[in-house]
């Protein structure tokens, strides 16, 4: 769009708009149904500012989903801060995750949507590895700190967890399977914690 005299042109001002515009219309419609003039009207910025940024749609959807996975884990970090290390943190995650879930507009994971709506490219394979790494990174730290004596596989059947209860509510749009997925968490988790060394 055109400067009027005597404007200035922020650049990180302008990207970041173009990310917030692109993320609410891609998770509304899906990365498919979303054209970059759309994009660039919504953002009251011009096409090739866009492709200058990030140089294609493609590039841009990454920078979308990076920037929304970085989101999800530092609000995730915020939220278990509040809660004393133990137990309670693993189940507190499933908390967030169901008051998540319940939010108007809620479409899923972002991050995991993309993989979906990419046919599952190279690149969108390996973002959504990575952020499906740091959950299960932070579920086996939570688990350390809860007493497990073998972190990594519970780790990875709580993201079963996680995951499915997402792709369950986003499908059905019943906000039980974040209730269901912690029960089914807290069994595995007091498992788990049975067996570890001077648990009788």
């Amino acid at each position: 769009m055109p400067v009027r005299a005597g404007e200035t042109i922020d650049p990180d001002a302008t990207r970041a708009r173009v990310l917030d515009v692109a993320a609410r219309l891609f998770y509304e419609r899906s990365l498919a149904a979303v054209g970059m003039r759309e994009i660039a009207s919504a953002a009251n910025a011009s096409p090739l500012t866009i492709y200058r940024y990030f140089e294609s749609k493609e590039g841009l959807a990454e920078a979308v989903v990076r920037e929304r996975s970085d989101r999800i884990h530092a609000w995730l970090a915020a939220g278990l801060a509040e809660v004393p290390a133990g137990r309670a943190r693993v189940t507190a995650l499933f908390d967030l995750l169901t008051r998540w879930f319940a939010e108007q507009g809620f479409r899923g994971c972002a991050v995991v949507n993309y993989a979906a709506d990419s046919r599952g490219g190279d690149s969108a394979r390996d973002i959504t590895r990575a952020h499906l790494m740091r959950y299960r990174k932070l579920l086996q730290q939570l688990l350390a700190e809860a007493g497990v004596a073998d972190p990594p596989p519970l780790a990875r059947q709580l993201l079963l967890l996680v995951e499915g209860s997402t792709v369950v509510t986003q499908i059905d749009g019943d906000g039980a399977a974040g209730a269901d997925a912690r029960a089914a968490a807290e069994t595995l988790l007091d498992a788990a914690l049975a067996r570890a060394p001077g648990r009788s």
